[in-house]
C-alpha cells in the first residue's frame, strides 16, 4: 500500500466515520457486464497483501457466472492510477476495486469524471456517491496472535517488523502486545521500522536484526514472506501476516492475522447486481469474518490453542473487544479505563504504545 500519511488520517477521522448523503440509485448489474477491475500496489504473487486481494478475486469470480474481472499489478499511487482505472473503464469496466490507501485520491478524481462506475477503496476514508471504503478489524487476530507470541517466547524478547508509525500499523502492534503480555507480563516488544511497505531485503534484515536483539520469536506488518524465510533459517518462530506463511517458514510458523477479502467482494458484488449498492465506510472483523487466524502451527501446544479460541469466542460474543481496559500506555500511565473502551475514532488515530513495547516511536 502506499505510505497512509498520519496526519491526513488522524485529522480525517470525522469523515472515515460520518453517514455521507444518500448515494444516487444504480440499476441493477448483471455479473456480464460489470468487468469488476482490480488495482494492485504489488504484484499478486507477492505472498501478502496483494496476493490475499487476488486470491479473494478468483473466489467471487468463481460465484458470479459470467464475471470476468481484471488485474493491473504494481500500480504507483499517482497519475499512474489514474491512468489504469481510465483505461479499466474504456474497457467497460463498471466497478474498480482500488486496494491501497494511495489510491485515495486519484479514485476520487476519477470517480467524479464517472459517476456511472462504482469505485471500491480498500483502507480510505475518502468517499462519495459512487465511492464506497472497505477495511477490516485485523487488530482482532493480531491480539490473538499476541497471545501465541508471549506463550512462545524463552527469552521475553519478541520482535515486531512494522512498516509505517500510522494508526494502523500502530494499533495492530499494540494489539499484538496486548496478547503477548497477557500471557507473558515479562515480555518485551521490540520494533524495526521499514518504512515500507514492501520491501522483501529490508524485511529480511529486520529480522536480523531483531535476532540479534535477542528475540526469539518475531512479529510483523509488512507485505511478503521474507521475514518468516529469514525466521525459518535463524531458527527462531515467526507469526505472519496477510495469509498464513506457513510454506516460507515450515517448522518455525506460529500463526497469522489474515484476510478474508471475498466476504468483502462478494458483499458488494451482490449489492451491485440487485441494484442496491450505496456508498458506505465497512469496517469489519472477526464477526463477519473478513479477518481471521490462520492454523497453528506443530509446536503451538493444545493449551494456548485453547486460550486462543477461548478469547476469540469472547470477542465474536460482543461481551469484550480488543481495546477495552483497563490499558496502560508504555510510561504506566492509564490511557483506558476499566469499564471503558476505545471508540473507533480513537482506534483509527491511535498514536501512543501500549506497556510492553520497548523504544520510542519515530516521527512520520
Amino acid at each position: 500500500m502506499a505510505v497512509r500519511k498520519f496526519l491526513a488520517l488522524v485529522f480525517s477521522l470525522a469523515a472515515c466515520l460520518m453517514p455521507v448523503a444518500a448515494s444516487a440509485a444504480f440499476q441493477p448489474t448483471e455479473p456480464s457486464a460489470m468487468n469488476p477491475g482490480f488495482i494492485y500496489v504489488g504484484p499478486a504473487a507477492d505472498g501478502g497483501w496483494s496476493y490475499m486481494h487476488d486470491i479473494a478475486r478468483k473466489e467471487v469470480e468463481g460465484k458470479f457466472p459470467g464475471l470476468k474481472s481484471g488485474i493491473v499489478e504494481s500500480v504507483p499511487e499517482g497519475p499512474d492510477a489514474e491512468r489504469v482505472m481510465e483505461t479499466f473503464i474504456r474497457n467497460g469496466s463498471k466497478v474498480i476495486f482500488a486496494t491501497s490507501f494511495g489510491y485515495m485520491d486519484p479514485v476520487q478524481n476519477v470517480a467524479a469524471r464517472h459517476p456511472d462506475v462504482i469505485f471500491m477503496h480498500c483502507s480510505g476514508y475518502k468517499r462519495a456517491d459512487n465511492v464506497g471504503t472497505y477495511f477490516g478489524r485485523i487488530y482482532q487476530p493480531r491480539y490473538l496472535s499476541g497471545l501465541v507470541a508471549g506463550s512462545m517466547t524463552k527469552s521475553n524478547v519478541i520482535g515486531y517488523i512494522a512498516a509505517y508509525p500510522i494508526p494502523e500499523v500502530i494499533r495492530g502492534m499494540n494489539a499484538f502486545t496486548l496478547g503477548v503480555r497477557k500471557v507473558n507480563p515479562k515480555a518485551e516488544v521490540r520494533v524495526v521500522w521499514l518504512f515500507s511497505w514492501l520491501d522483501p531485503a529490508k524485511e529480511k534484515e529486520a529480522t536480523k536484526a531483531l535476532y540479534d536483539m535477542k528475540a526469539d520469536v518475531i512479529g510483523m506488518h509488512a507485505d511478503t514472506g521474507a521475514a518468516p524465510q529469514a525466521a525459518e533459517e535463524l531458527g527462531i518462530y515467526v507469526v505472519g501476516y496477510n495469509n498464513d506463511m506457513s510454506n516460507y517458514a515450515p517448522t518455525k510458523h506460529l500463526t497469522s492475522p489474515i484476510w478474508r477479502w471475498e466476504i468483502v467482494y462478494d458483499y458488494a458484488l451482490k449489492q451491485i447486481q440487485s441494484g442496491t449498492w450505496k456508498s458506505q465506510d465497512i469496517w469489519w472483523g472477526l464477526k463477519e469474518g473478513l479477518v481471521d487466524i490462520a492454523p497453528f502451527g506443530k509446536d503451538v501446544p493444545d493449551s494456548v490453542k485453547a486460550l486462543v479460541e477461548s478469547e476469540k469466542a469472547r470477542i465474536l460474543s460482543g461481551e469484550w473487544d480488543v481495546f477495552w481496559g483497563p490499558i496502560k500506555d508504555q510510561g504506566g500511565e492509564v490511557k483506558v479505563a476499566e469499564g471503558a473502551k476505545l471508540s473507533d475514532e480513537e482506534m483509527l488515530s491511535l498514536n501512543w504504545y501500549v506497556e510492553g513495547i520497548a523504544g520510542e516511536m519515530p516521527k512520520q
